[in-house]
């Protein structure tokens, strides 16, 4: 069985600089010998959802604003440099960026937390489309959608990393 410190290692940043989730599962006895993606995240995303209403938003407000501050200034976490790069938004032109932080700021000032999706397999159109459209929700819908976006996130993260079966 893999040591609780190596597991912390290993998976405390599948949730975004939120390792308290990876030691509550491997504490509560979820974590056996078989680390498969599923076999990890489903324990993880247990304690996500246990989680208190203001533990959760620390996981939300741990994730960076999408082509934000953070990832000007190439002080992103590896994954979501990888993930920002991915859909385009490590190139964006100087009126997508203007876009981009116009949103980031309305949306953290509506909801207290981030904007987050799951990037994979979208581009900076796709993206910018999702943001305008979920601006308009109330903060609970948003605030489900923004934890959902944060599972699939962890799911990405941990099929990188971990065989399916």
């Amino acid at each position: 069985m893999i040591r609780r410190d190596e597991f912390v290692s290993r998976f405390g940043g599948v949730f975004e600089h939120s390792p308290f989730i990876a030691e509550r599962a491997y504490d509560d006895g979820f974590i056996g010998d078989e680390l498969t993606v599923d076999k990890v995240h489903i324990p993880l995303v247990a304690i996500f959802r246990a989680a208190s209403e203001e533990e959760r938003l620390g996981v939300l407000r741990a994730h960076p604003d999408l082509a934000g501050r953070l990832a000007v200034a190439g002080e992103l976490t590896e994954d979501s440099k990888k993930e920002q790069a991915s859909a385009g938004l490590d190139w964006l032109s100087s009126e997508e960026h203007a876009r981009f932080t116009e949103l980031n700021a309305a949306y953290v000032q509506k909801f207290g937390f981030p904007f987050i999706v799951a990037v994979k397999g979208l581009n900076k159109d796709d993206i910018l489309a999702a943001f305008e459209k979920r601006i308009g929700n109330s903060r609970d819908e948003e605030l489900a959608t923004a934890c959902a976006e944060v599972e699939k996130i962890a799911l990405l993260r941990l099929t990188s990393m971990l065989p399916e079966k």
